[in-house]
Formats: C-alpha cells, sequence, structure tokens
C-alpha cells in the first residue's frame, strides 16, 4: 500500500516525479527547413516584383550617371555595394552573375571588378552550400535526380578537385554545383577555398571584357538615348552574350578544367595499378 502511495503522490506532484512529466518535444527538422523557406520565400517575391530584371546591362546604361558619380564619391561603399548584391543574385540563384562581373569590370575596372565579385560569388555559394547541408541532406539529393548523384560520387572520390574541375568548367549549374557537395559531407574549408580558386579565370576574364566594353556601352548609350528620346517603346540594348563566349575562351576554360582533373585521373589509375598514393 505505501508503494502504490507513493506513487499516487508522485502522479499528483509531477515536480517530485516524472510520471506526468511531459516536456516539449523538440521539431529540429523546423530549424533545419527554416532558412531554405526564407531563400524560397525571398527568391519568390523578388521573381514577382520583378527585380531580377534590373540585372541588366540596360539598367547599367539607363543609371549610368548616377552610378558613376556614387562610384567616384563613395568608392569603397560603392564596392561593398556591389559584393552584397552579387551575394544576394548568387545565395537566390537569381540569373545574372555573368552580367554583374561583366559590371564590376566596367565600374571598377578588371582588378577591383573581379576581386569583389570573386568575393562575392564565394559567400552566396557558401550561403547556399550550409544552408542545404543543414536542412535536407539526402532528400535534396534523391530529388535532385540523377545529375546529382553522379556529382555525389565525383566529390566522395576527390572532393577539392572533383569541385575544382566543375567551377573551372561551367558544365553543371552553379547553384546545383553548391548543392551536391552539401549533401555528401564536403568539407567547409574544402567548398570555400576550390570555389573561390575555381571561379578566379573565369572570373578575370568577364572582368577584362567589361573593362574593355566601355566604349561599346558607350556608343549602345547614345543610341539608346536617342530612342527614348524619340518616344519610342521598342528601345532596347542590342547587346548579344553568346558574342562573348567565343570558341577560344570555352576552349581556354576546359582546359584549365583538365589540369584540375589530372590529380583525380592520377588516383584512380594508381588505384587500379595498386600504387601507393605519396603522403
Amino acid at each position: 500500500m505505501l508503494n502504490v502511495a507513493q506513487v499516487i503522490k508522485k502522479t499528483m506532484h509531477p515536480d517530485q516525479g516524472s510520471v506526468t512529466q511531459s516536456p516539449r518535444r523538440e521539431r529540429p527538422w523546423l530549424r533545419r527547413l527554416a532558412p531554405v523557406a526564407a531563400v524560397v520565400l525571398v527568391m519568390a517575391l523578388v521573381f514577382a516584383m520583378g527585380w531580377h530584371r534590373f540585372l541588366s546591362l540596360e539598367t547599367l546604361v539607363r543609371h549610368r550617371a548616377a552610378i558613376d558619380g556614387f562610384v567616384t564619391a563613395r568608392c569603397a561603399l560603392a564596392v561593398a555595394a556591389f559584393v552584397a548584391i552579387y551575394v544576394a543574385a548568387v545565395a537566390l540563384s537569381i540569373p545574372g552573375a555573368t552580367i554583374l562581373t561583366i559590371v564590376g569590370g566596367i565600374l571598377f575596372g578588371w582588378l577591383v571588378g573581379a576581386l569583389a565579385a570573386i568575393v562575392g560569388a564565394t559567400i552566396g555559394a557558401t550561403i547556399v552550400f550550409l544552408i542545404a547541408r543543414g536542412a535536407c541532406g539526402e532528400t535534396i539529393l534523391r530529388r535532385a535526380g540523377p545529375l546529382a548523384a553522379k556529382l555525389a560520387e565525383g566529390f566522395r572520390e576527390d572532393a577539392f578537385h572533383y569541385l575544382l574541375f566543375l567551377r573551372l568548367v561551367p558544365v553543371f549549374p552553379f547553384w546545383l554545383v553548391n548543392l551536391a557537395p552539401a549533401v555528401v559531407g564536403v568539407r567547409v574549408t574544402t567548398f570555400v577555398l576550390a570555389t573561390a580558386l575555381g571561379i578566379i579565370p573565369g572570373t578575370f576574364a568577364y572582368a577584362l571584357v567589361g573593362n574593355g566594353l566601355d566604349s561599346v556601352i558607350a556608343a549602345q548609350e547614345a543610341a539608346y538615348q536617342t530612342c527614348i528620346a524619340a518616344g519610342r517603346p521598342d528601345c532596347r540594348l542590342n547587346f548579344s552574350m553568346s558574342a562573348l563566349l567565343t570558341p577560344q575562351l570555352l576552349a581556354a576554360f576546359a582546359a584549365l578544367g583538365l589540369v584540375a582533373l589530372i590529380p583525380v585521373v592520377v588516383r584512380k589509375w594508381r588505384a587500379r595499378r595498386g600504387v601507393a598514393m605519396p603522403g
């Protein structure tokens, strides 16, 4: 009877026992998915409002005088704003990174423009990487399909060189290369280093294009302003991005990518031959 009484007493006074204690169940999946939901909502807002259309050379031409004045008066702040816009564009997977890199070359010169683009792209990609790594893990990989599965297999074999290759040669979408290493356990330092190094050649190439494009932009601006003054509704810049992707430029990217794959090929060859890797 004493034992029964003690049990009843503990049941009536939960602070003295654990029989009726029902601690609130934690839902860690809510915390993991909250950043993903936030990114998706912001992305939807950007596209719904049409803000992604501002990432264009036409926007630069329309506001060139004001932008140049801001860059001249507060260059450091202008560079910081450019990096912030680049981070947002990459983190939200908004098309226009190439245009932004060209604009950076036009506004800040090829060196500062390229460095600012590298910083912005690396930070934006790392944000996507961290969110994906903490959110759904293998679920993302399964839903991304066989293309992501192939990327994951390569990452597991040699994460740094495989990621470096994918950054040097833009075979796969930038956003997919951000997600795949996140769900297969690639280290943050490996991701950041390979991303920063891998985008250097392409970024400098497009920044150099932008630096040398100023005269072309000036001619287009004059024609555009004349069209606007005439009241025509179909005023557009006659500028094609495909003209920048020359066979020589693509061949250079491919050659750099093959160089990045050399350690992977050597590693596989030695594994098949049973040769121990040095170190």
